[in-house]
């Protein structure tokens, strides 16, 4: 590692951190992510030297993983197994809606974009359009030969949109939905803690190894989880560390918008924009109409069926009590099915023969 990149890093921790207390002080949602994420971001895209270091982002993923597994108790997996058919639903909505987003930005822009094949522009709106799984979708991108930096570029800027909007508005309004941590869980116990830690490590290095979606996440939570369905209650996290780690997931997220990203087709941007904030409204109705069949509060179904990433929107929920294993639980199953489906999907619906000349 270069003594220049170390210095950049630093400085980027520097800054948001600075970003992070400013948002403290003013008593905005998610301080320790969203401050982080807009300083960056914003400093990354007027050309300043921002750097994130992948050991860092990994760790704070897999903080807030362990952090999150610690909800499931018995009882709550007992509530999430009756839910299992909304889960389905939220499933079959998601790979339902990003088919039709993926479809409208194709239309949208087909007529304008002349140097762009027609097979090349179908995989790249397709896969702009998933929702969830944006490292994945860009690799499933590049695949079918599609503009891996619109991609990448789309899904970078809906996050960035979902992230900052949604726990912006519902700490605005007051809602709020179904966590209590058990007070066992609340308790920060050392020897636990270590133990905790070098469980769910091994978790996050074996999904690393066997190359699955968000490894240090996915691996602590899992083993988190299992240990507190199996009774077993180690040790809360500290809530300085799920405050770091939300800081170098912020900064992660942020150093994704350099400058070039703004001169980045500006036109597909907003229509990802415009189309983002309608993708937002219509989960919102969809969050609706599970919650007055499940009896489950609306803003927790919001979170769980929303366009956003697991991590972010699992945060929002940890730190606004809004239903952590409801909303964990909606968005893992989501990640599984759009990481095993959306790729045969795609040759399923668009087989190469029909990839020529055909808008919508």
């Amino acid at each position: 590692m270069c003594p220049l990149f170390i210095v950049r890093t630093l400085a980027t921790l520097a800054l948001a951190w600075a970003a992070a207390a400013a948002c403290v002080a003013l008593q905005t949602p998610l301080p320790w992510m969203i401050g982080p994420l807009l300083a960056t971001s914003v400093v990354s895209m007027v050309g300043g030297p921002t750097e994130s270091w992948g050991p860092l982002r990994n760790a704070g993923q897999w903080t807030i993983g362990a952090a999150l597994g610690l909800y499931f108790t018995p009882q709550v997996v007992a509530l999430i197994g009756g839910l299992w058919w909304a889960i389905v639903l939220g499933i079959v909505w998601a790979l339902f809606l990003g088919w039709l987003f993926g479809a409208w930005l194709y239309r949208v822009h087909a007529p304008r974009m002349h140097g762009v094949p027609a097979p090349m522009l179908r995989a790249t709106s397709y896969f702009a359009g998933a929702i969830g799984a944006a490292s994945e979708m860009t690799l499933l991108s590049e695949r079918e030969n599609a503009r891996t930096d619109l991609v990448a570029a789309s899904h970078s800027l809906r996050l960035l949109i979902v992230t900052v909007t949604i726990p912006f508005a519902l700490q605005f309004s007051g809602l709020h939905g179904l966590d209590i941590l058990p007070p066992t869980l609340r308790v920060v116990n050392w020897p636990g803690l270590a133990l905790m830690a070098l469980l769910t490590g091994a978790g996050a290095l074996l999904m690393d190894r066997l190359g699955r979606a968000n490894p240090w996440f996915m691996g602590a939570m899992l083993v988190s989880m299992g240990l507190t369905m199996a009774g077993q209650s180690l040790s809360a996290v500290p809530q300085g560390m799920v405050n770091a780690a939300q800081l170098v997931i912020g900064v992660s997220l942020g150093v994704r918008f350099r400058a070039e990203f703004l001169h980045t087709a500006p036109r597909w941007l907003a229509s990802v924009a415009l189309g983002t904030v309608v993708l937002m409204g219509v989960c919102a109705l969809f969050a609706g109409a599970l919650a007055w069949s499940t009896g489950l509060p609306w803003v927790t179904l919001l979170l769980g069926t929303s366009p956003g990433g697991i991590t972010e929107m699992a945060i929002t929920a940890k730190v606004l009590q809004l239903g952590v294993p409801v909303v964990t639980a909606f968005q893992v199953c989501r990640l599984i099915a759009v990481l095993m489906l959306v790729d045969p999907l795609y040759r399923r619906i668009y087989p190469p023969s029909a990839h020529e000349g055909s808008v919508g």
